[in-house]
């Protein structure tokens, strides 16, 4: 049997969303429970909307909840010119096929299933028709030729069979006619090149695995196991999003909830053990396994992470401030005192002060911020020093500051 590999595939399209960020957990704490390894695929196809800070900000954001990937990130991107030549093969051997329909034509066909309240599902015009007959100023997108009889039945490791008749699912367009491959071919090649053995994703995926086993099959290659994991709602019951508040690890970074901590809720947030609520690191490696998953949504509740912060701020080991020597705690120990006069908290109150114990300490940013970061988080890493004093706000600054002194 395999060594088991598993991914974390974000777009760097946005900042990492709290849902990416507990998907990311369940691989890495899969992978390390199975002695197995764990990888980092960037998904950075869209040019328009990928951006660099993306990308720095989720490996950050992995990093300071403790996650670590092996080696250098895969860069979707790179690799573009395997997966052209994947839908190459597929086209060869008689798997996919090109669609020479007009943008009208499409749009026709989703206008007449909207109006008779259907699902639209292309009408596989093309799927047997001569290309000879096509015309001469339409470039083709390829499509893959999807099963049209009987059902498919994957087996998930999460939410148990799942049944699908095949003619539900549409030939799927796998290279568009710009000649850029779409996710599901481009995911379906990565995860084989890499040599994933188990793919444990969001349970928004599963039509898409239904279409990349497909592509897996026409391959004749290895297909991995799956495993869908329910999506986290809002405490309303809505399906989370970036546009909802603290939805980014520097949103709970900002206002001191300690790497831990979040750690420990994101873990317990749709897994569970006996009835352990925490769990240290070791524990969480040592004790996670797929069967542990529920099938239903979780919500995300603030006043649970605040209360399990509590519990990470009372019980933090002394250890954990070496960093916090004597003159450090002369410095939290000056800064809480004038911070105590300021009537309001913005950065343009806040920065003297900082400036003044960088001279009077003879020192530079880090000497000041880093202890001072610590004592409010428990963690060097994290949001920068002034968003953190704000977001926590003065009275809650001092309270924390005075538990260290």
């Amino acid at each position: 049997m395999s060594k088991v590999a598993t991914r974390f595939a974000p777009s760097p399209t946005g900042a990492l969303h709290i849902g990416g960020v507990r998907t990311a957990l369940f691989n890495w704490l899969f992978s390390k429970n199975q002695k197995g390894t764990f990888h980092l695929r960037i998904e950075d196809t869209d040019k328009e909307r990928s951006k660099d800070e993306h990308k720095i900000q989720i490996i950050k954001s992995l990093k300071w909840i403790g996650i670590e990937h092996e080696g250098e990130e895969y860069i979707q991107s790179t690799k573009i010119n395997d997966h052209v030549n994947v839908v190459n093969e597929l086209l060869k051997n008689g798997h996919a096929y090109k669609c020479y329909c007009s943008t009208e034509e499409i749009e026709e066909q989703k206008k007449r299933a909207k109006q008779k309240k259907m699902p639209y599902i292309y009408n596989r015009k093309w799927r047997d028709t001569d290309v000879k007959d096509a015309p001469k100023d339409i470039k083709p997108v390829i499509r893959f030729k999807s099963k049209i009889e009987g059902s498919s039945v994957l087996k998930d490791l999460v939410q148990g069979d799942v049944e699908i008749e095949n003619n539900t699912i549409e030939d799927f367009i796998i290279l568009r006619n710009d000649g850029t491959p779409t996710y599901n071919l481009s995911a379906t090649v990565d995860d084989h090149q890499m040599g994933m053995t188990h793919i444990i994703r969001g349970d928004d995926h599963k039509i898409n695995t239904f279409k990349q086993i497909q592509i897996y099959l026409a391959m004749k290659w290895e297909v991995p196991q799956f495993a869908h994991i329910p999506l986290i709602h809002t405490i309303e019951g809505k399906k989370l999003s970036k546009r909802d508040n603290a939805s980014t690890l520097d949103d709970y970074s900002k206002i001191g909830i300690m790497p831990d901590a979040l750690r420990n809720y994101l873990l317990r947030l749709g897994w569970s053990y006996q009835d352990k609520e925490i769990f240290t690191l070791e524990e969480s490696i040592k004790y996670f396994n797929l069967e542990g998953i529920g099938k239903s949504p979780s919500k995300l509740d603030m006043s649970r992470i605040l209360s399990m912060n509590e519990h990470y701020i009372k019980t933090i080991d002394e250890n954990d401030f070496k960093l916090i020597d004597d003159n450090a705690k002369k410095i939290i120990s000056e800064f809480k005192n004038e911070l105590s006069s300021l009537k309001e908290l913005n950065k343009e109150n806040i920065e003297p002060i900082v400036n003044e114990l960088i001279k009077r300490h003879e020192t530079n940013f880090k000497g000041v911020g880093q202890p001072l970061r610590v004592a409010l988080t428990g963690s060097k890493f994290g949001p920068g020093l002034y968003d953190i004093v704000i977001s926590l706000g003065k009275e809650e600054v001092e309270q924390r500051l005075g538990k260290i002194l």
